[in-house]
């Protein structure tokens, strides 16, 4: 995680990249925090499963704040980046940043949260093992 930048941009590798739409609104027509949440936590597997050669878990997520809204149409951009790896865990700082579906420079993201997501590597049956070892 990072500081309050003069200039803020992205930190780590774009992992996953979607379309906000109308099938994934609540009852009020907004994108949820649980939906944006569930998309981090995509992303955080991938990320992991990457390092850990494998299946991987989420065991914990730290503290978030949402900076502003997600609207149907906004491109989402998660990207992220590997903070730490223990024996078994692996820690990747997820942030989200978003394209307005009106936005004029394509270029122009803003960002919404980050978190950091812990994740430990999983053998075949589930068990917690070492990050390095091949199933």
């Amino acid at each position: 995680m990072t500081d309050i930048d003069d200039t803020p941009a992205p930190q780590g590798q774009l992992t996953l990249k979607l379309l906000a739409s109308r099938q994934d609104t609540n009852l009020h027509g907004d994108i949820p925090g649980g939906w944006l949440v569930a998309r981090m936590d995509e992303a955080a597997e991938v990320a992991a499963g990457r390092e850990a050669l494998g299946r991987t878990a989420n065991v914990a997520i730290e503290a978030m704040d949402f900076l502003c809204p997600v609207r149907v149409g906004s491109m989402v951009n998660i990207f992220t980046r590997v903070s730490e790896i223990g024996h078994s865990s692996i820690k990747i700082d997820v942030e989200v940043w978003i394209r307005a579906p009106h936005e004029r420079d394509p270029h122009e993201l803003h960002k919404v949260t980050e978190a950091r997501f812990v994740m430990v590597a999983l053998d075949e049956n589930g068990r917690i093992r070492g990050v390095r070892q091949q199933d």
